[in-house]
C-alpha cells in the first residue's frame, strides 16, 4: 500500500521513484543506483544531510526507506527529528512523530524535547504547550530538559506570564534554575510586545540573579549518541547556538551575559551595554567575541561609529581568529541612517573583507543588498559594490533585494544603456515571473 500511495502521488515523486529504481534493472545496476540499503546506512545519510543543512530532503530519504522495506528504529526517528529541528521544519517534525506512532513506537521524552524545541524555532509557543499536555496524556514524564525547551519556546514569543508559570512548575518539581532558564527569562522580556521602558533594567536584574544559578538537572534525557550532533544551546534555541563549536569565540560560562548583551544591543541601549560590561569586569570575566560583536552592534545602531570601529579593529588585531560575522555586523550597522561616514565605512569594510578571502553567500549578500538599496541620497556606491561582488561569484540575490536595488537605480540618473542597469533589469524581469506574480 505504501508503494501504491507513493506511485499515485505527485508527478515529481513518481518520476523520482521510477527514475531511481528501474524494476527491470539487474541487482548490480540497482546497487549502483541505490545510495543506502539498510537502517545504519540510511541513518548515516540522514546525519550527512543534516550536517549539510539539506533538511528539506529528509522526507525524501524516509520515503526511500519505506520503498526499500527498511524499518526505521527509534534512533533513526531521533536523527530525523534533530534534522527537522535544525531546519525549523515543523510540519515535517510532526509527520515523523505520526509515522513513529504508526509503527508502534511510543514517542519518548527525547523526541518530545526535539518537537518542543522545533516549535520554539518556528515561534509556535501554543503548539509547544500542547505537546506538554500530550506528554501527560501518554504518561511520558517531562524532565528538566523538557521544561527548559518549553520555557525557551515560550520566551521567543515574548510570553512572560507563561515563562514564569513554567518556572513555578520547575521549582515545585524540585528542579533548580540553570543558566538556560535565565537566558529564557531575559529573552522573554526582550521579546514581549509592546516594549516597555523598564526592559533594560529588568535584564540587568536577571543577570544579577543568575549568578546563583543551579545545575541540578543533569543532561540525561537524550541518548548520548543523539546529543553528539547537537549542543544544549541548539536544543534550547539559545542565540549563540551557531557559534558554540567555533574555537576561541565563545565562553560557555557566559551564556546569560550573551543573551543579555544581544537583547540590549537590539534595544540600542548603550547605557545597559556599558552596565553589563561593568558587571562582567566585577565578576573577573573578559568579554568574548560574541559579547564584543553585540557591543559593536549597539554602538553602530546608536550612531557611534568611532567606538564601534575601535572594537572591530582591536578584535582583528588581537590575534584571535577573524570572524566573518564581525565584518557583516560592521557593514550592516554602518549603513544605519545612511550617513556619508557610515556608508564609507561599509564600503571600506566590504573591500577589506574580500581581501581577507571572506566572501558573501547568497543569503548574506541579499540581506546586505536589501539594506544598501534603501539609500536615498549619495552615490549608491555600497549597493553597487555588493551587487558587483555577488555577480563576480555568479550569485543571484533574492527577489526583494533585486527589486529594491532595481527601484533604487531607476530613480537615479542612470543611462538606459548602462550595463549594470540592463543586467539588473534583466534579472528583475526574470525573478518577477517567478516570485512577483
Amino acid at each position: 500500500m505504501k508503494l501504491l500511495r507513493t506511485l499515485s502521488g505527485p508527478k515529481n515523486l513518481l518520476v523520482r521513484t521510477i527514475g531511481r529504481r528501474y524494476f527491470a534493472a539487474s541487482p548490480e545496476e540497482y546497487g549502483k543506483r541505490n545510495y543506502a540499503n539498510n537502517e545504519p546506512e540510511y541513518t548515516t545519510v540522514i546525519g550527512s544531510l543534516t550536517a549539510q543543512r539539506k533538511n528539506f530532503l529528509l522526507r525524501d530519504v524516509y520515503e526511500d526507506m519505506m520503498l526499500d522495506g527498511v524499518k526505521p528504529e527509534r534512533d533513526t526517528f531521533h536523527s530525523l527529528l534533530i534534522g527537522t529541528m535544525k531546519g525549523a521544519r515543523l510540519q515535517d517534525a510532526f509527520f515523523f512523530r505520526d509515522e513513529m506512532k504508526a509503527m508502534g513506537l511510543v514517542p519518548d521524552v527525547a523526541l518530545y524535547n526535539f518537537l518542543i524545541s522545533t516549535c520554539g524555532k518556528c515561534k509556535n509557543s501554543e503548539q509547544a504547550v500542547s505537546l506538554l499536555e500530550e506528554m501527560k496524556r501518554f504518561e511520558v514524564k517531562p524532565t528538566g530538559q523538557t521544561y527548559i525547551c518549553l520555557l525557551n519556546a515560550c520566551a521567543v514569543a515574548g510570553r512572560v506570564d507563561r515563562v514564569y508559570a513554567i518556572v513555578r512548575d520547575m521549582t515545585a518539581a524540585g528542579l533548580g534554575l540553570n543558566k538556560f532558564c535565565y537566558a529564557g527569562l531575559i529573552a522573554a522580556h526582550r521579546n514581549k510586545e509592546p516594549v516597555t521602558d523598564d526592559v533594560a533594567s529588568k535584564i540587568i536584574e536577571l543577570v544579577e540573579q543568575s549568578k546563583g544559578w543551579s545545575a541540578v538537572e543533569a543532561p540525561g534525557d537524550i541518548p548520548v549518541r543523539s546529543m553528539m550532533s547537537i549542543s544544549l544551546e541548539e536544543l534550547y534555541n539559545i542565540p549563540t547556538a551557531e557559534y558554540i563549536f567555533r574555537r576561541g569565540f565563545l565562553d560557555k560560562e557566559l551564556t546569560v551575559y550573551h543573551v543579555a548583551f544581544l537583547a540590549c544591543a537590539d534595544l540600542k541601549s548603550v547605557e545597559s551595554i556599558d552596565a553589563l560590561h561593568e558587571m562582567l569586569s566585577k565578576d573577573g570575566k573578559t568579554p568574548d567575541g560574541f559579547i564584543l560583536m553585540q557591543t559593536m552592534r549597539c554602538y553602530l545602531h546608536s550612531g557611534d561609529l568611532q567606538r564601534a570601529r575601535k572594537i572591530f579593529e582591536d578584535y582583528m588585531s588581537s590575534g584571535k581568529p577573524p570572524m566573518f560575522e564581525f565584518y557583516l555586523a560592521l557593514v550592516e550597522g554602518a549603513m544605519v541612517g545612511y550617513t556619508p561616514e557610515g556608508m564609507q565605512l561599509a564600503q571600506e569594510t566590504l573591500v577589506n573583507m574580500s581581501s581577507r578571502s571572506f566572501f558573501l553567500d547568497p543569503k548574506m549578500g541579499s540581506d546586505l543588498l536589501l539594506v544598501a538599496a534603501g539609500e536615498k541620497t549619495g552615490g549608491y556606491t555600497a549597493a553597487n559594490l555588493i551587487w558587483d561582488m555577488m555577480q563576480a561569484r555568479r550569485m543571484t540575490p533574492s527577489f526583494p533585494a533585486v527589486q529594491a536595488y532595481h527601484d533604487g537605480l531607476k530613480v537615479r540618473d542612470v543611462p538606459a544603456d548602462d550595463p549594470r542597469l540592463q543586467l539588473v533589469s534583466q534579472t528583475y524581469n526574470t525573478l518577477i515571473k517567478r516570485f512577483g506574480g
